[in-house]
């Protein structure tokens, strides 16, 4: 059975920066970050606290919410061990 992995807010940026989000604005510690595809504005928030790592519930949520946007297959991987 695959297992959350431990990412930080830092390594979620870095992993929407990779599938095409870009950092638009900082508001106190969470990032938004935002991509347009197809005439579709795609907007999700980050909590970035240093190298601090998410607890398992943000990280669900953010999975979740990325899931809208983005293919469960594309995401699994980098949030999920095997």
């Amino acid at each position: 059975m695959p297992r959350l992995r431990s990412l930080s807010g830092k390594d979620v940026v870095k992993i929407l920066e990779g599938l095409g989000f870009a950092t638009v604005g900082i508001r106190g510690s969470h990032h938004i970050m935002r991509r347009i595809v197809d005439e579709e504005t795609q907007t999700i928030n980050v909590p970035v606290h240093g190298n601090k790592a998410l607890g398992t519930g943000m990280l669900k949520r953010l999975y979740r919410d990325m899931q809208r946007y983005i293919s469960e297959d594309d995401l699994k991987s980098h949030f999920y061990t095997d």
